[in-house]
């Protein structure tokens, strides 16, 4: 069992109880995946307020990265929901890869937003960076699954990416008083490992689809 799946029964053990509490309720996985969507939405309006309003407060930046953590965990409830609840169908895993590329994409927009409001040119580049290699890793899964192959390869993949960005944004908020340093590295260097272990994931899912093929 590789680190991943280690984490991934770990989670599942804490969320099951609230599973089967969805279940008993009525509680859809496409609502749980809309609710994550809206959450990530929010998160992604924290970052946009902060810039706008009050940019030199970066308790909105750790309140973004909190409900971003939290968005991630409704991703992980929808597809055991379906799959405890025995509510498993196609157009489900399909929307459900929809709208997670759209939560990645609001959350690092915000994200970018935020930096380049700030001050941080080169911060809001390698976000966008970031956000282009995520996607790049999920089409690429996504054009070899088309044709017939597995996919799953690589360091970067999605729960990797929302934990980094998260767990950047947080301790961006929790030591917004660090003069030692700018409290925003804390924020952007998170955002530079996307954006190199990001694009590195989609080249080598492409190596490993040539091989394949």
């Amino acid at each position: 069992m590789n680190y991943r799946d280690f984490l991934q029964q770990l989670v599942y053990k804490v969320i099951n109880p609230l599973v089967h509490g969805m279940i008993k309720v009525g509680i859809t996985p496409n609502f749980v995946t809309t609710t994550g969507l809206v959450l990530n939405i929010v998160a992604a309006a924290l970052f946009i307020y902060a810039a706008v309003n009050e940019p030199d407060n970066l308790a909105w930046v750790g309140w973004g990265g909190a409900i971003i953590l939290f968005a991630g965990l409704f991703d992980m409830m929808d597809g055991r929901l379906a799959r405890l609840g025995n509510m498993t169908s196609t157009f489900g895993a399909f929307y459900d890869s929809v709208l997670d590329r759209y939560s990645e994409l609001v959350t690092l927009l915000g994200i970018s937003y935020y930096l380049i409001i700030s001050g941080y040119l080169w911060g809001s580049i390698l976000t966008s960076v970031a956000l282009v290699g995520s996607l790049m890793v999920s089409y690429i899964r996504a054009r070899a699954e088309g044709l017939d192959l597995e996919c799953k390869v690589g360091l970067m993949q999605r729960p990797e990416r929302v934990v980094l960005t998260a767990l950047g944004a947080i301790f961006t908020g929790l030591f917004s008083d660090v003069t030692l340093f700018d409290p925003m590295l804390i924020l952007i260097v998170p955002m530079g490992v996307i954006a190199v272990l990001a694009n590195a994931t989609a080249f080598y899912r492409m190596a490993h689809v040539r091989k394949q093929l």
